[in-house]
């Protein structure tokens, strides 16, 4: 049955949303350049989009946390509390987020619309299928597979190895039984049989190309550099060897374009692309972050999980290759969150225990010492529930002393924007301050291996990294190839900052074993695959998806 009682429903369901073309007017976005998805959401045109281009850009804010816990962090809802909060301080604010992957939605983690006081809207759409850019995507990516299996079935004219063909399906379900699978069985019409499986789709790289395209041109040559796999003679062989890169543009053609929605306040809210920060590079896309820096004098937008891995990725690969440069970020850590993290079970979290918080503000050090590594000025968001006691919230200030920076108690979820003014004063205060120094944590001239292990090292607190023969000769060879100054895009548990997701806090004094490294020569980075770490999750054994459905009067319910 759909749950029915939760507040965060309630709160969407009884909004009243404006006209999407009120919304774009805020940003000056005129109607004739906004294509309607009903009266609630709209996608902005390309052409007005590369328009833009002259002008100069906003304040950039990146919203990271604390390493995540089942207890929850709640960086959406601080991203839109903030945005809402920077717009009733008389700024020009606007958000940019992901869009939610099926995956998530109906599996562990549910919805990612936000929620009480701070959510986007409409939030059933967000969460589900939307404006049809993750199906699209979806569909782009097998394009290319199916290209592949057709052209080894009509003759193989290139040669491809069918036991090196490296291109998986793709599909935005969990779905643990299609992780590795044989297809083409049933005799010669149906192709040769091969070993092959799914990623899911917000872990692909077509996700990642799709979030990391500047344009439409942009977006066609690195489809065509992807590399699919190889031929007998071990040559690497690309989508742009197929003639794919064309008809896959086509697909994306208008998915390309970015969102507009609102939030509960009334406030624009760019969302567009979802790639995974565990495994891809965990940021919303970079045509729609860049529309919304020409566009509002303060942008917030989010990296998925931590700051040892979505805030990472975010300076390291998209900021890196979109000439970005980010003016403040804010860490979100929340009172409960931080007694998990101090050795608490999940379930006794809810009375006072100060000791608890102290013991586990070791992870939230953790993560201001990263930030720093990049140069950016930080404010730690403390995203207040109800059940918090003023010590617990106290000690988290004192510890937030003694690096020398301000945390900001925050009630959005309860309050809207009026419960983030506190952050927002803290972020305009920092971001119209000294400039920030904005660094990548390594040159591209660093080897591959080094990178992995400046990250490893400087960020997860590693000893060490290991890896066997294989995994050397891999790095190797794509710095042979001419790939050794892409960036590290490290895929590994959100849960810790060790490849254990047992190993909660601070976790020092462990190792970490690469497993894999695989090239996205379309995304132009080099995915180094830590622990057990899986491109297709499973479900759990209660997935929300039980908890979801549609009532007697059409609405769907038990998305949160």
């Amino acid at each position: 049955m759909a749950n029915t009682t939760n507040p965060d429903l309630a709160i969407a369901r009884a909004a009243s949303p404006r006209p999407i073309v009120e919304i774009g007017k805020k940003l000056g976005i005129p109607p004739d350049a906004l294509f309607s998805y009903g009266q609630h959401k709209a996608k902005l045109s390309l052409p007005f989009t590369h328009g833009l281009e002259q002008r100069g850009d906003g304040k950039l804010i990146l919203m990271t946390a604390i390493t995540p816990t089942r207890a929850g962090e709640g960086k959406t809802t601080t991203t839109v509390g903030l945005g809402d909060a920077l717009n009733q301080l008389g700024h020009q604010a606007a958000v940019c987020l992901r869009e939610p992957s099926l995956g998530p939605c109906f599996g562990m983690k549910g919805g990612a619309a936000g929620g009480g006081y701070a959510q986007v809207l409409p939030m059933e759409d967000i969460n589900l299928h939307f404006t049809g850019d993750t199906h699209a995507i979806s569909t782009a990516h097998n394009l290319l597979a199916t290209l592949i299996d057709n052209h080894i079935h009509w003759g193989n004219a290139l040669n491809i190895d069918p036991r090196r063909v490296t291109w998986r399906r793709a599909l935005d379900l969990n779905d643990r039984a299609l992780r590795d699978i044989v297809v083409a069985l049933g005799g010669v019409n149906n192709g040769l049989p091969h070993e092959t499986g799914f990623v899911l789709t917000a872990a692909s790289e077509t996700m990642a190309i799709f979030c990391l395209a500047r344009d439409l041109q942009d977006l066609e040559r690195r489809l065509g550099n992807i590399i699919i796999g190889a031929s007998y003679k071990r040559m690497p062989v690309r989508a742009s060897d197929l003639n794919a890169q064309g008809a896959m543009t086509a697909l994306l053609r208008d998915a390309l374009m970015p969102n507009l929605v609102q939030t509960l306040e009334h406030n624009p809210a760019f969302i567009h692309g979802g790639p995974f920060a565990n495994i891809a590079h965990g940021c919303n896309s970079v045509i729609a972050t860049r529309t919304a820096l020409k566009l509002a004098d303060y942008v917030v937008t989010e990296a998925g999980f931590g700051a040892d891995l979505g805030a990472e990725k975010f300076f390291d690969i998209k900021c890196r290759k979109a000439g970005l440069h980010p003016d403040v970020a804010v860490l979100v850590a929340t009172v409960r969150a931080l007694k998990v993290h101090g050795g608490l079970p999940l379930e006794a979290h809810q009375g006072e225990d100060v000791a608890a918080v102290e013991h586990g503000l070791g992870n939230l050090g953790r993560h201001i010492r990263n930030i720093a590594h990049f140069g950016v000025p930080v404010v730690v968001a403390i995203n207040r529930f109800d059940a918090d006691s003023d010590a617990e919230c106290a000690a988290i200030r004192s510890y937030c002393t003694r690096f020398g920076i301000k945390a900001a108690e925050c009630t959005h979820w309860s309050d809207g924007g009026k419960g983030a003014l506190e952050l927002a004063e803290a972020v305009v205060s920092l971001g119209e301050g000294a400039a920030a120094q904005f660094r990548p944590l390594y040159e591209d001239q660093v080897s591959l291996w080094e990178k992995t292990q400046l990250i490893a090292r400087s960020l997860y607190g590693a000893d060490d990294v290991v890896a066997d023969e294989k995994v050397f000769a891999k790095f190797a060879r794509f710095e042979a190839e001419g790939f050794g100054e892409f960036p590290v895009c490290m895929a590994k548990t959100q849960f810790s900052f060790s490849t254990d997701p047992k190993k909660i806090g601070a976790a020092y004094s462990h190792v970490i074993p690469v497993r894999d490294v695989q090239l996205s020569a379309g995304a132009e980075f080099i995915v180094v695959v830590c622990g057990d770490i899986l491109d297709m999750p499973g479900l759990p054994k209660k997935p929300s998806a039980e908890m979801i459905g549609v009532n007697s009067q059409g609405e769907i319910e038990g998305l949160f």
